[in-house]
């Protein structure tokens, strides 16, 4: 692993997954795939690339993970859950669709520049997936624009937002935060904070929301 990709804190850790939840080898195979998938593209990497930069033989990354799509595909559906986690929490944390909307595009916005490297992965690499890992994705992502949609509505419902399609709006939304995962990185001008806040007041004024 490289030693930029070893000091920065974000490209696992910030998904908060349980630290019991897998071995110190397996924790370290996760970091080397991501560091990887992100520097070389998923097809141009090796699972010698992933074993060495883990710092292991290639022979001791089959005990943990069966090929490198699994590590992908691990990598993936955890990235999706964090973020509907995410945006479920803005929803169910209450207040107008207004403040709602505010709160989820902020920290969704948040999310991807924090962890713009585990972004890039799970957003670009998904044709790269097995069927059935694609199919649990592709679940997730529905979970996660159905969230935003369902805000959108409600605002739409009070007045608050004015918008052409509903549907459309919902994947605008989600499609400036995902983007940001694409060219963010540590020598962004903005914190990802900062940036989380711009965010909302576009996002609003996108939906007609007068802020």
């Amino acid at each position: 692993m490289t030693d930029q990709a070893a000091a920065d804190p974000h490209p696992w850790d910030h998904l908060e997954v349980p630290a019991g939840e897998r071995t110190e080898a397996a924790r370290r195979l996760l970091l080397a795939a991501v560091d990887s998938f992100a520097r070389r593209g998923y097809h141009a990497t090796t699972t010698r690339d992933i074993a060495t930069a883990a710092g292991m033989s290639p022979a001791a990354l089959y005990i943990h993970y069966s090929s490198k799509a699994a590590l992908l595909s691990e990598i993936s559906r955890t990235g999706h859950q964090a973020t509907l986690d995410l945006v479920e929490r803005a929803e169910a944390a209450g207040g107008d669709p207004v403040e709602q909307m505010r709160r989820l595009a902020e920290e969704f916005t948040t999310w991807h520049a924090r962890g713009h490297t585990v972004g890039r992965i799970v957003n670009h690499e998904l044709h790269a997936l097995p069927e059935e890992d694609f199919a649990a994705v592709a679940e997730l992502r529905r979970r996660i624009e159905d969230t935003v949609r369902r805000i959108i509505e409600a605002g739409v419902a009070t007045g608050a937002f004015t918008v052409p399609d509903v549907r459309t709006a919902a994947r605008a939304v989600t499609s400036l935060g995902i983007d940001v995962s694409r060219w963010y990185s540590e020598r962004s001008t903005e914190t990802p904070e900062e940036l989380g806040r711009r965010y909302g007041i576009l996002v609003l004024r996108m939906l007609g929301a007068a802020v």
